[in-house]
């Protein structure tokens, strides 16, 4: 890469709930984290994509807490070491405090760098294309731009905002002139027409020393308290980040600098916001549907269908999308699916956990999926990961069975250690503390039993809690 002076950062954004694709994205685990576009997860992929070109060991990703674990797990599943490199929010205050919070953790080991920031959940076709735009993102930043990358539009989008460009400059950038608003499809039309217009991407490249300098002039207020809040060598608590204005890159600097640049890019880009954005990316068969699973589609035309166990039979329909997933059915119009979100937001008003979890749950030492469920009963399939413990716990108001169907597993149950392979079984009674590990090298599966008239989490009693971040 151009400038041997100064490094190159990869930042990614791995923070959102990505409502618009739910039921596949949920709150705590976000489309960043699901694999809709080939076998690796979006965020695997946006990582593979700069690889050839950046190097591994300097990425960084800001996410929240809560995706901590998962994050680190799927940099670990690409070979990419976890350690020091994923920075956690307590909470989301969008994208400026995430992206400054960013910049102060590298100046910690750095003078200065040139920073690339990307969305990790964003697709693209051209891969080559894209990583050509690095080098050209790159040598702009290091002639101090801000830049963005602006996206030719094909199409009057009306879910986008758009960089109107000014004078031209190195690279094929262009000078910012103004950054508009999502518009409605007339004024769409003529932005597509009049060729200075490109879609907001939210990529950006820039050196830390110039935006640290647009922070100071623009939002001192938040520049001090990041600098205060990143200074401290303890965690950042919530109170303190909650107080952080909830600001985008663009309204805090990008719309305000006289050193934004936006860098005109075709490199076949989405955001992937909605069921039928990723219809329009993926390839269709003979009657244009987009069909993933075990799915029979019988006169159905331009549809959307994603099965994840079931069998689904379509019959007589088009333009229709049809998601299913273990514990929920997505079915809509295709043009309208972007309305999910709204859907999203009334489940959260009825406390429906649907729209917080799968059935599949991720923590730090495996999965966990529930298999059935009733007022006292509680039946669950268990993967713990090689090496990985549960914390030593008990519980007041219901007893456990467990059976190994798969690796070996190492059981406190009371005062005793004992090693289970696979078809053994153990029986936890109530007030009994126990503890679950895998000492294998593969994963370690299990089926729990529960059994008693209190199965919330409220029943647990952890005795410590083995999950340090390391």
């Amino acid at each position: 890469m151009p400038n041997k002076q100064l490094k190159v950062f990869p930042v990614l954004l791995a923070g959102g709930s990505g409502s618009r694709l739910w039921p596949i994205s949920r709150e705590l685990y976000p489309k960043q984290l699901v694999s809709l576009v080939g076998t690796d997860s979006l965020i695997q992929d946006t990582i593979k994509r700069l690889c050839p070109v950046l190097e591994a060991s300097r990425i960084r990703v800001i996410c929240g807490d809560e995706h901590f674990f998962e994050i680190s797990r799927h940099l670990e599943e690409i070979g990419i070491p976890a350690r020091d490199k994923v920075i956690t929010e307590p909470c989301g205050r969008n994208t400026a405090p995430a992206i400054l919070l960013a910049i102060l953790n590298i100046l910690k080991t750095e003078k200065d760098a040139v920073i690339l920031i990307f969305p990790s959940d964003h697709v693209i076709r051209n891969t080559d294309g894209f990583q050509k735009m690095l080098k050209a993102a790159v040598s702009l930043a290091n002639m101090n731009y801000i830049v963005t990358f602006g996206i030719k539009p094909d199409y009057p989008e009306t879910g986008y905002g758009y960089i109107e460009g000014a004078k031209r400059l190195k690279h094929g950038a262009f000078a910012i002139r103004r950054f508009v608003e999502k518009p409605d499809e007339k004024i769409a039309r003529r932005y597509v027409a009049a060729g200075n217009f490109f879609w907001n991407s939210g990529m950006f490249a820039f050196k830390a020393s110039v935006l640290l300098k647009e922070f100071r002039t623009f939002e001192p207020a938040l520049l001090k308290s990041m600098r205060q809040m990143a200074s401290n060598g303890a965690s950042i608590s919530l109170d303190k980040y909650q107080s952080l204005p909830d600001i985008s890159i663009d309204y805090a600097i990008m719309e305000k600098t006289a050193r934004g640049v936006v860098l005109p890019s075709d490199f076949g880009w989405s955001d992937i916001g909605s069921w039928k954005s990723l219809y329009d990316f993926l390839p269709k068969d003979a009657a244009n549907n987009v069909v993933e699973g075990d799915v029979i589609p019988r006169n159905t035309k331009n549809c959307f269908i994603r099965g994840d166990n079931r069998l689904i039979v379509t019959s007589d329909i088009e333009n229709i999308v049809v998601v299913e997933t273990p514990d929920t059915v997505f079915v809509a119009d295709l043009e309208k699916s972007k309305n999910v979100k709204s859907i999203v937001q009334e489940l959260k008003k009825q406390g429906r956990k649907e729209c917080k979890s799968h059935t599949t749950v991720y923590r730090p030492w495996g999965t966990y999926t529930i298999l059935e469920e009733n007022k006292n009963t509680k039946i669950k399939r268990i993967v713990v990961y090689p090496g990985a413990k549960l914390s030593l716990q008990m519980h007041h108001h219901r007893s456990e069975h467990w059976i190994v169907v798969q690796g070996t597993a190492k059981i406190v149950n009371g005062d005793r250690t004992i090693y289970l392979e696979e078809n053994q079984s153990t029986y936890v009674a109530k007030t009994t503390p126990h503890r679950l590990e895998n000492p294998g090298k593969i994963p370690l599966h299990l089926i729990e039993v529960q059994i008693g008239g209190y199965l919330e989490e409220d029943d647990i009693v952890r005795y410590n809690d083995d999950f340090g971040r390391k």
